[in-house]
């Protein structure tokens, strides 16, 4: 008799579904270890400090670049200032009092956020009928085109022409950057979601409003928020566009600093506040990264109070729904679902 050949249990995928994606251990050569193994995570202290090490690289190249007397740079004033001449007290007490930019953060933020939940309030809607419809996504297919390939500074005349050149423009201006985007994103991330979750919906019963609303929607919605804070990003970057022009005595935004101090030929000024657009924009990504662990658990390992308590307030709101809408009896199909769910257990017993 045959010894029975030994498996790696690690290995072993005779218990897996065929359409799940197994990840088996990767055995690396001798010489294919340290910081150049493929793949291999580093703790989080050694990514701050690489991180670090990475800021502090760009400004030693910044320093040798503008280092001396503006006629023997490599680089000379015009072209950019040096480390010095920008990261000054009085540089920075300019830009934070003179040119209030405290304000101005908050006014350009105002506007991004603005603009952006309306393309998320318009978008997520349309990508979800998109995803769960081929017709709508068709119908709808060279608009998406036009709203993903239009030059973002071709919209600027085009929002001023619809808009007027002052609030309502600038908040349009990110709508409509941004909403063929969500759109697309939204609409892949639901067509992406596997059948299988259909078909065992369609099987318990479920209509089709209840697929799209507890299945399709909260197995899309991980992919689609991750989306959403990507483009956040963007988006805040988009809106320097549209605050070079000014109207009133209102802060301008972080836009209008920049076309100020070009007009008056001021480097120290633009730099600083290129330095203060990726600042804020990363505080915010943490901010929506910190709400999206909390929000998707299941996804980030966390603790996820926010998706708790959304859970909760679903059910409350669905117990005062059943309050004014009686339930609806089940058709044909649904009962011979039904019956023959319930048939296989017995069959299976009487079998055994």
């Amino acid at each position: 008799m045959s010894e029975a050949k030994k498996t790696d249990p690690a290995l072993d995928c005779s218990a897996i579904p065929a359409d799940t994606v197994v990840r088996k251990p990767v055995r690396t050569r001798a010489g294919g270890g340290g910081i150049f193994a493929l793949r291999r995570p580093i703790p989080q202290w050694l990514g701050i400090l690489l991180g670090m090490l990475c800021i502090a690289t760009v400004l030693a190249i910044w320093w040798w670049l503008t280092r001396g007397k503006s006629e023997e740079r490599i680089l000379n004033y015009n072209q950019i200032p040096s480390p010095a001449e920008t990261l000054n007290k009085d540089q920075i007490r300019e830009l934070w009092v003179d040119r209030k930019l405290p304000e101005n953060i908050a006014v350009s933020t105002r506007r991004v956020v603005l603009g952006f939940l309306l393309a998320a309030a318009v978008g997520i809607p349309t990508g979800i009928l998109c995803g769960c419809f081929p017709w709508v996504n068709s119908f709808l297919a060279p608009i998406n085109v036009f709203g993903r390939n239009i030059p973002i500074v071709a919209l600027i005349p085009l929002t001023m022409a619809l808009f007027g050149i002052e609030e309502r423009q600038k908040i349009m201006f990110i709508f409509i950057a941004c909403v063929a985007f969500v759109v697309m994103d939204t609409a892949t991330a639901v067509a992406d979601v596997s059948s299988r979750y259909i078909d065992t919906a369609y099987t318990l019963g479920a209509s089709r409003r209840q697929i799209i609303m507890k299945v399709l929607v909260p197995l899309a919605m991980p992919r689609v928020f991750n989306s959403l804070r990507l483009l956040f990003g963007l988006a805040f970057g988009y809106i320097m566009l549209a605050e070079m022009i000014k109207v009133g005595e209102e802060a301008g935004g972080l836009g209008h600093i920049i076309s100020t101090a070009m007009r008056f030929g001021r480097q120290e000024p633009i730099w600083l506040v290129l330095f203060v657009i990726p600042a804020v924009a990363l505080a915010i990504d943490r901010t929506l990264y910190f709400l999206q662990k909390s929000l998707f658990p299941y996804q980030y390992d966390s603790r996820g109070i926010l998706h708790h308590a959304w859970r909760g307030l679903m059910q409350v709101l669905e117990g005062f729904k059943f309050l004014f809408i009686s339930a609806r009896p089940l058709d044909a199909a649904q009962q011979a679902a039904l019956a023959k769910a319930k048939a296989r257990p017995a069959s299976a017993k009487a079998a055994s």
